[in-house]
């Protein structure tokens, strides 16, 4: 009995519902050399740092240690997981979008020519250090592994057919920070947002804030970027060591890559404000001891990841279910054939040897053939070769359990 053809599959997946900022971090830098190579791609958002790889393609190299609470998933299990986390479905807020854009991200990274860095999840922004070597210096980046390459061409498809299946305006995780601080108030319109970084989630955090009617402040490292967003949603900016120029707010999102250097006076009035502080940074943006400051007022990424949120509707779930199960079948089917090419490859080099030698033999017979009839008899030993291989060659490719790769091998004497 042959083995599954997705076998050689391995997802290590490590999620912020059971494994702490830090410790995912440690284990991205751990898996960044090995998703550096053509065999491995790496999947790293401020909730989750997933490594895919195709054993064959690592030639021997080790997969990283998985943390504590982290899990390996292998075969149609690793195909699956990838697929209903394409789908939205294994986020924290089900049915996003930005998964989809970050597995895009993920995979453009491996195509890149040029190399990439980075050391930090910025905050959920649309790449989010998604697929990119965290070493702190350029890694050039090889082709993926076909069998890698299908699987997330094809995660994109089961991503992009549940965003077309879904009913009303997608969430972002900005509107969960949205919800915590909302919880003990009536609304938020007309109340003050203060939103810390101008990246890619602090931009979402403005919109959502502004969507609900809140003054929104934005502070960034560069200026004119928190005047443009500032612009963009209506609201208004402050120095990114405002001190005591802060404004009060009911609450604050911080949404910037690497820790945010808050002046004293500055770290001071944030735990003097008396809102709550939600933290998308992955690690966590806040420094320690202003965490300690703010206590239950403090909300970090991780907290969002175990916030209960409403389950997709089951219509939309049957869906999925249906559809991951025919694209991992029909990945199954492609590996399972991919594996004849090999046979088919020896097959081919092997009738084109012969072809060759049987020619020149019988243009040493006659040598004096014209061009024109020489060419004639070169063309004619091609359609024969290529017509008596076509059948063969057809049931290979069909071959999806080893069987006819066996026999064809024993036949011509591979």
């Amino acid at each position: 009995m042959t083995a599954p053809a997705l076998a050689p599959l391995v997802a290590l997946v490590v999620h912020a519902r059971r494994v702490p900022s830090l410790e995912r971090e440690a284990f991205a830098v751990r898996a960044a050399a090995l998703a550096a190579t053509d065999g491995a791609i790496l999947v790293h958002t401020c909730h989750r740092v997933e490594l895919y790889a195709w054993e064959p393609a690592l030639l021997g190299a080790s997969l990283p240690e998985l943390p504590p609470g982290g899990e390996r998933l292998t075969g149609e299990d690793a195909a699956r997981h990838l697929f209903i986390v394409a789908a939205g479905l294994d986020s924290v807020v089900i049915g996003e979008d930005q998964i989809l854009h970050q597995l895009r991200d993920c995979l453009s990274a491996h195509h890149d020519a040029h190399a990439v860095t980075a050391d930090v999840c910025p905050a959920g922004g649309a790449a989010a250090a998604v697929g990119l070597a965290l070493v702190g210096h350029p890694v050039d980046r090889d082709a993926l592994d076909p069998a890698l390459e299908r699987l997330f061409q094809q995660a994109l498809h089961v991503g992009r057919s549940a965003h077309a299946w879904r009913d009303g305006s997608p969430r972002s995780l900005a509107d969960v920070a949205l919800d915590r601080i909302a919880r003990d108030l009536p609304t938020l319109e007309g109340t003050t947002v203060l939103v810390v970084g101008a990246g890619g989630m602090g931009r979402i955090a403005a919109l959502a804030a502004a969507r609900r009617g809140a003054r929104v402040v934005v502070t960034n490292r560069t200026e004119e970027r928190a005047a443009e967003l500032a612009h963009d949603v209506g609201g208004t900016t402050v120095p990114f060591e405002a001190g005591e120029a802060l404004p009060a707010f009911v609450g604050q999102i911080v949404a910037v890559g690497g820790p945010w250097p808050a002046d004293p006076a500055t770290i001071a009035r944030v735990a003097s404000a008396g809102g709550t502080v939600v933290d998308l940074s992955s690690p966590p943006a806040i420094p320690a001891h202003l965490q300690a400051s703010l206590g239950d007022r403090f909300i970090s990424v991780d907290d969002l990841a175990r916030t209960p949120e409403a389950k997709p509707h089951e219509r939309l779930r049957r869906r999925v279910d249906r559809l991951v199960g025919e694209v991992v079948a029909e990945l199954e089917t492609w590996a399972a054939t991919r594996a004849c090419v090999p046979a088919i490859r020896a097959i081919a080099d092997h009738a084109e040897t012969r072809r060759i030698a049987e020619l020149e033999r019988l243009l040493r017979r006659a040598p004096a053939l014209d061009p024109d009839t020489r060419e004639l008899v070169e063309q004619m030993s091609h359609r024969l070769v290529a017509g008596l291989l076509h059948a063969p060659l057809a049931a290979l490719r069909s071959d999806v359990d080893g069987e006819r790769d066996r026999l064809v091998r024993e036949l011509f004497g591979l």
